[in-house]
């Protein structure tokens, strides 16, 4: 019994286990290429679900701002100008920035005159460190002594008032922001010179500041200055030197780390017990195939990117083998006295990754013709394999969002989710020492090279405004609450629960129609045949010459007996399947009948009744030819067209009375889609449903004893920020529009929901739409109103919505809703979200609005790419949505009376199937084993489960009426033949004795 739980288990494993979690050993250079492998070969789907657990005790939580994004005053306090300054004014628009707004970082969000208001919003988040960046400028207004005193008061204040709130600074000494008169008098940092005078302007930092900065940051992302600022020109102080000059400045950026550090190591540390690093920032790069070659290619491709400035200082003093092979003279070469000078010149390894490099600022000769991609966990695997599993700080991360968005910055919560549970994951699954996070960045500010076109802030500022407040984003509630728990502990209601199901819970399939082949069998053919076995070795028809023709069977029907096979292999209750109105009746009336094909489907029925399996039969399902509907119909406005309505009735009628007494189980309508419904035909549709019912109810339903309702697709929809009211009126919108406007006038109140009718009174009169939602007439309205016997719906996945435009693409106009995507949700190759707590909402809502009504999950399914590996996908899939429809049953007392897996096979629904269909043969995948064990155990019962005594079910048959309506005759019949076979017997046997006696 306990069987299905042990294997619900066995899904969420301990990956430590699967993986064998990597000890503390040394890495090496060239080590990390062992990485895409490694990541290649983890359990699916086990490694991508999400990991609900913790950080380590300690772990440090921050965000982060830098002097140019954020400071604004660049007139102010004495500051002198930086190259940014004299960039950011050139008469070009910085390129990707929006030419409207303000210049640069002028102003930007003008965090010089609101130091108190900035330290507020960190109060706010309760993060226990603070990265920012010193303006190098406004210290040294010429790059040199004198220092400027306004200066360091401003920034003395800032670390006053962080220490009074408990935050940790961490201080990064340069963010690009060179001060102009270095960069016109030695040409920056294509001079040595610049090493000597960046260790003084450290000094002057170190001496003022050390006493309270226990973590230092020499410089940020030195690969975007030194290739960006001095080879391609792309940004400050935009010298287009090529790659000559962009090297030679990188080896003065490392020789300029170097000496700082040492500089810290030797006079400051003793005293002020702090650690210094310097920021680098990398990409993540994937193979276009897993081969041997490309493998090699996305390790250069780091190796010339992180590894560049990595391993001089994290291994041997020295730039990577595989830049010293490819690049020859164009590299600077360090002398054994440097290399050893600057290897191990960090205390830690300082981590940036994002949307600043990631995408952008990455050259494309620099991926090698491989995939850029944005795993951080693989990364941070990576730098533990390459560089001796160092401590790790990520000291930047994050996405962005449109310059337009305020205050719903869905896209950017579920990137930072993505992030932060990477991170979890490098620590807890492949043992990465990552001891700090920090994300970018506090508040918005001027984006670098995209200026003002993209937001990555936790607060929001109005660039336009006086006072620029900060506005809190819906993220800044997401990471404050992240970082009151510490992680992503686990919840009651993310746990999987034991329980059955009720006795009679219908277990079914789905096929959205069935194979059809009504070719005669063998022994229907009259003609005689003799078979050539000298020459031809075929059989020859014998002209003029018929057997007796007997009569046909439904045994004839080979088609039938193997899915019928198949069906029983399952150990399903139940089998949903939509009839073709099309081909049943193809002028749409019943003057041509196919009378095969009905006859088909009678023997289909009855054949799942003699095995114990109930036809769960719809009418009518919507496909993408003529709608399914009969040709004659589909020209003339199909369901526009209100002749359909009566059309939809009589062969209703007609179904009713073929096959009726074989099917018990109706759905009229199967998955109508409202995505491609036009109101006037919704209207008909339901008036069609409504009378079909009516008519099942005052005709069929006391002879045939049957039940009968509509099957809706209902997906559930989110509000992308949950702490969002905006989000929660759209996602409450999206559903009255794709559920409630099929499912109130039947199930609610006999009309349209309020909020479909106040909707489209606003965009009509406002945006000058013309949407005409029809009204029914009373009686209408009681006609349609409790048109069903049970609510039958279709369930997939779960969509996020939001109410703020993000992207266009996905942006729906009409209904003003923006779709998102949460990139930490299991998705299937078709990019199908795998949400089964989406189905226990569902259920919930539909019983909140519509009362306490009987419910059967009419399809639930997954896609896959017919490769096994994903199977395991369907299998998860299965076991999980099952488990929170049985809490929706158990814990939320919903009327829940079945569950459907769609689909039946790949044959008729392919990558659906829990058959594969290969060379004409079916055979089983691993989730129909599954889901024949949790049939088996009806549900997933545990060792505290009370067991649950069932009565036999007795096989529902149509043809025995007849017998039990007639048990005198049968009597009566029954003593007469055992009379005869008596007397036939007294008869025999005084013959025999008679015969002896006379011999």
């Amino acid at each position: 019994p306990a069987g299905s739980m042990a294997l619900a288990a066995s899904l969420l494993p301990p990956l430590l286990l699967l993986l064998g979690r990597p000890g503390p050993g040394l890495g090496a250079p060239g080590q990390g290429v062992g990485t895409w492998s490694r990541f290649a070969r983890l359990p699916y789907p086990q490694d991508q679900l999400f990991l609900h657990d913790t950080f380590p005790d300690g772990f440090l939580w921050g965000a982060g701002s830098a002097a140019y994004q954020t400071e604004g005053g660049w007139r102010q306090g004495g500051k002198g100008a930086s190259v940014w300054d004299t960039f950011a004014h050139r008469p070009a628009t910085p390129p990707g920035a929006a030419p409207p707004g303000p210049v640069g970082g002028d102003v930007a969000s003008d965090s010089y005159n609101n130091l108190f208001r900035d330290v507020e919003g960190l109060r706010r988040l309760g993060v226990s460190h603070y990265r920012f960046s010193l303006s190098w400028a406004r210290l040294l207004p010429n790059g040199t002594a004198p220092p400027n005193p306004a200066g360091l008061e401003h920034y003395g204040r800032l670390l006053a008032r962080l220490r009074e709130l408990g935050v940790e600074p961490v201080v990064t000494l340069y963010h690009w922001d060179l001060p102009q008169a270095l960069q016109d008098a030695f040409g920056g940092w294509a001079s040595p010179v610049l090493p000597r005078l960046f260790r003084d302007y450290a000094e002057l930092c170190f001496r003022h500041f050390g006493g309270q900065v226990r973590y230092w940051l020499t410089m940020d992302n030195p690969y975007v200055v030194a290739w960006h600022g001095y080879g391609t020109g792309r940004l400050p102080p935009g010298v287009r030197g090529g790659p000559r000059l962009g090297y030679l400045a990188a080896h003065h950026l490392l020789q300029a780390h170097a000496k700082v550090w040492h500089l810290y190591n030797d006079h400051f540390r003793p005293a002020q017990r702090g650690k210094v690093s310097i920021a680098l920032s990398s990409h993540w790069i994937k193979p276009q195939r897993m081969t041997e070659k490309n493998i090699k290619e996305c390790q250069k491709s780091l190796d010339f990117v992180l590894g560049w400035f990595a391993k001089p200082i994290f291994i041997d003093g020295d730039y990577p083998e595989s830049m010293r092979s490819n690049l020859s003279s164009l590299l600077p070469e360090f002398s054994e006295a440097e290399k050893k000078y600057i290897k191990g010149t960090a205390d830690f390894f300082a981590l940036s990754f994002g949307a600043t490099l990631s995408f952008q600022l990455l050259d494309s000769h620099m991926k090698f013709q491989q995939l850029e991609s944005i795993s951080l966990r693989q990364l941070l695997y990576w730098i533990n394999s390459e560089y001796n599993n160092p401590q790790i700080f990520i000291v930047e991360n994050s996405w962005f969002v449109s310059g337009t968005t305020k205050k719903d910055d869905a896209k950017y919560i579920y990137y930072l989710k993505k992030f932060i549970m990477e991170t979890l994951k490098a620590i807890r699954y492949d043992g990465v020492n990552v001891f700090g996070y920090t994300v970018w960045s506090l508040l918005d500010g001027f984006e670098w090279h995209r200026g003002y076109s993209i937001r990555r802030g936790l607060f929001y500022v109005d660039f336009q405004s006086h006072d620029k407040k900060l506005v809190p984003k819906s993220s800044v509630l997401f990471y404050q609450k992240l970082i009151e728990k510490n992680g992503f502990p686990p919840l009651p209601e993310n746990q999987p629960i034991e329980g059955i199901f009720p006795c009679g819970f219908a277990w079914g399939i789905v096929d959205n129609y069935i194979q059809v082949d009504t070719t005669p069998s063998q022994f229907l053919d009259s003609s005689v045949y003799v078979w050539d076995v000298h020459q031809t070795k075929k059989l020859i028809k014998v002209d003029g010459v018929y057997a007796s023709k007997r009569q046909r069977h439904c045994v004839d029907f080979a088609a039938i007996r193997l899915q019928i096979s198949l069906l029983q292999e399952m150990h399903v209750t139940h089998f949903h399947f939509s009839l073709k109105w099309s081909l049943i009746l193809p002028l749409g009336n019943l003057s041509l009948i196919n009378h095969t094909l009905v006859h088909y489907y009678q023997c289909f029925a009855s054949e799942l009744l003699r095995v114990n399996i109930t036809p769960v039969v719809a009418l009518w399902q919507p496909m993408v030819e003529n709608q399914e509907l009969p040709v004659s119909l589909a020209k003339y406005g199909a369901w526009e067209n209100t002749e359909t309505v009566q059309a939809f009735v009589e062969y209703a009628r007609f179904c009713f009375t073929s096959l009726g007494d074989h099917v018990k189980f109706w759905i009229t309508m199967n998955e109508p889609s409202v995505k491609n419904l036009t109101y006037t035909a919704g209207h008909n549709l339901l008036k069609a449903h409504a009378k079909v019912w009516h008519l099942y109810d005052k005709e069929f339903r006391r002879s045939q004893k049957g039940k009968i309702s509509i099957a809706l697709q209902a997906d559930w929809v989110e509000p992308a920020c949950p702490f969002s009211r905006n989000d929660q009126e759209v996602a409450d919108r999206i559903l009255e529009f794709d559920i409630g406007w099929l499912a109130e006038p039947i199930f609610g109140n006999g009309d349209y929901p309020e909020v479909m009718r106040a909707w489209l009174h606003r965009i009509n009169s406002v945006d000058l739409y013309n949407f005409h939602l029809p009204y029914f007439s009373e009686d209408e309205k009681k006609l349609i109103q409790g048109s069903f016997d049970f609510f039958a719906l279709s369930h997939y996945t779960t969509t996020l919505v939001g109410s703020e435009k993000e992207d266009a693409v996905k942006y729906d106009h009409y209904l003003e809703v923006q779709m998102i995507n949460d990139i930490t949700w299991l998705h299937s190759p078709s990019r199908a979200a795998v949400v089964p707590w989406g189905l226990r909402k569902l259920l919930k809502w539909v019983k909140s609005k519509y009362g306490n009504v009987p419910i059967y999950v009419m399809a639930n399914g997954i896609d896959d790419d017919q490769n096994m590996v994903h199977d395991k996908l369907r299998v998860y899939y299965i076991q999980n949505y099952i488990n929170e429809a049985l809490k929706a049953y158990t814990l939320d007392d919903v009327n829940l009376q079945g569950y459907f897996v769609y689909s039946f096979n790949d044959k008729t629904a392919p990558k659906y199937g829990l058959y594969s269909y290969v060379a004409n043969q079916y055979e089983p995948k691993p989730s129909l084993k599954h889901y024949r064990e949790i049939i088996g155990n009806n549900g997933f019962p545990g060792p505290e489960t009370p067991e649950l005594l069932c009565p036999e079910e007795v096989a529902s048959c149509p043809d025995c009426h007849f017998f039990r309506t007639r048990k005198s005759l049968l009597a009566f019949i029954s003593f007469v033949f055992v009379a005869f076979i008596v007397t036939i017997f007294f008869i025999t046997y005084y013959s025999k004795r008679v015969e002896r006696r006379y011999k």
